[in-house]
């Protein structure tokens, strides 16, 4: 594609976004300027989650930490509890770091160089070039999953390569309104450019677009193979004594971390799932447990492996206040569950009892 073609297709793209642009909680309306902090955090929000699911998530949030500062100054037990449901919670602990970041090594102003920004926690290629472009109007290019299907129908690239995706974004990113354009393409891509069914009909750029030219529209770009997913069968310890359940902290790296759940491990082959909850209670809490009952399990699909969680009801055998001295393991009364950041399999498991 030629120069001339792609500043036709530019200005295409920005066209057709000032006549349909989403409104959305996160945007500034024509004319204001973006707040930083609001284009950052929609950003991490809508990391492999849909807008729709984000839309009252970021609303309430805002409500919680207005700002960078309030954000900064609350509790990862505040961060983790204000995005419990969303999901991929190291997006909110990479966040809170890098927003603390921010407030000792640059005054609490997000830095507009794209070294320091991509440097913070969290905040890679893309996430950079989206707050550079939309909050500051630096011309920093993005390529997400919508960027992708609009460049692989417009070139007709079954399969593109990122470094590829990135060259021609690079390229069509110079020029006025740098953050509208990268908006236009998110926006183009989610509601009209749509993996399923696009509707062509109404399609800006439909002169640019090899793929309409070609008929390949809804092969492009190719999906790719799936992978097989593995499958983990944990044991979950639901210990009760008098009025209260015992809670344990995850680590605060890995899977889940820094959220609180009920002790559980991955069973080894072989192992039953009264078994595993012995351990569990254990490894946890360094208490011994008598089972009561089975109560049930709760599959759950995590990005990269699905899970089956088996809850065992039991007591503790040994003093109740054994392991408490460790940091990250309580008893808490049934009513005060809600006050605590759990992921959704354990709300459920709750719900078993």
């Amino acid at each position: 594609m030629t120069g001339a073609e792609l500043v036709a297709l530019r200005q295409a793209l920005l066209d057709w976004y000032d006549e349909n642009r989403r409104e959305l909680p996160w945007r500034a309306t024509p004319g204001d300027r973006p707040d930083p902090y609001r284009v950052w955090l929609s950003e991490v929000m809508l990391q492999q989650t849909r807008v729709e699911t984000v839309r009252p998530y970021f609303e309430r949030w805002i409500q919680r930490f207005p700002t960078l500062t309030a954000l900064g100054a609350a509790s990862l037990d505040e961060v983790l509890k204000e995005w419990e449901g969303l999901g991929y919670y190291s997006r909110a602990r990479n966040l809170h770091r890098a927003v603390r970041e921010v407030a000792d090594r640059y005054g609490g102003r997000v830095p507009q160089d794209p070294e320091r920004l991509r440097a913070l926690p969290g905040v890679g290629r893309y996430t950079a070039g989206a707050i550079l472009s939309i909050a500051f109007g630096r011309e920093e290019p993005v390529v997400d999953g919508n960027v992708r299907r609009v460049f692989a129908r417009v070139f007709d690239d079954p399969a593109p390569k990122d470094s590829g995706l990135w060259f021609v974004a690079e390229r069509i990113i110079p020029g006025e309104r740098p953050g509208d354009l990268n908006q236009a393409l998110m926006d183009f891509g989610a509601t009209v450019c749509t993996s399923r069914s696009p509707t062509c009909g109404r399609c800006p750029i439909d002169l640019h677009c090899r793929a309409r030219a070609a008929g390949t529209v809804g092969e492009r770009p190719a999906p790719r193979r799936p992978r097989e997913t593995p499958i983990e069968k944990h044991s979950v310890a639901v210990v009760r004594h008098e009025e209260t359940l015992l809670l344990v902290r995850r680590p605060g790296r890995g899977r889940l971390g820094g959220l609180w759940e009920f002790p559980g491990v991955s069973r080894s082959p072989g192992e039953s799932i009264v078994a595993g909850a012995h351990r569990a209670a254990t490894e946890w809490a360094g208490i011994k447990v008598a089972v009561v009952r089975q109560l049930g399990s709760v599959d759950h699909a995590f990005s990269h492996v699905r899970v089956t969680y088996d809850a065992v009801l039991a007591s503790p055998k040994t003093d109740p206040s054994r392991g408490l001295a460790a940091d990250g393991v309580r008893w808490v009364r049934e009513g005060e569950l809600g006050e605590f950041a759990l992921p959704r399999a354990q709300r459920r498991i709750a719900e078993l009892l």
